[in-house]
């Protein structure tokens, strides 16, 4: 399994337009945030073909992104 944070960048006004996105296949959580990034997703997939299918052709196609950035889990304390 592997697990990824999202940083998204989303035109002004527009967060709660992804942070909806929770609802896709593999999004265990998104979150509005402040700061350099306008949302924080946590995605897991089984794999990295399934967590690229699920960023850029899920996410990546919103109508209200304009940037991401995806940092992949090293280690899951606990599991």
């Amino acid at each position: 399994m592997i697990r990824a944070f999202v940083l998204v960048k989303t035109r002004p006004g527009t967060s709660e337009e992804v942070v909806r996105a929770r609802g896709v296949k593999g999004v265990k959580l998104a979150n509005s945030v402040l700061g350099r990034y306008d949302a924080v997703l946590v995605i897991e997939a089984r794999d990295l073909v399934e967590l690229r299918k699920t960023i850029y052709e899920a996410l990546e196609k919103l109508e209200h992104v304009e940037h991401t950035e995806t940092l992949i889990s090293i280690f899951h304390p606990g599991e």
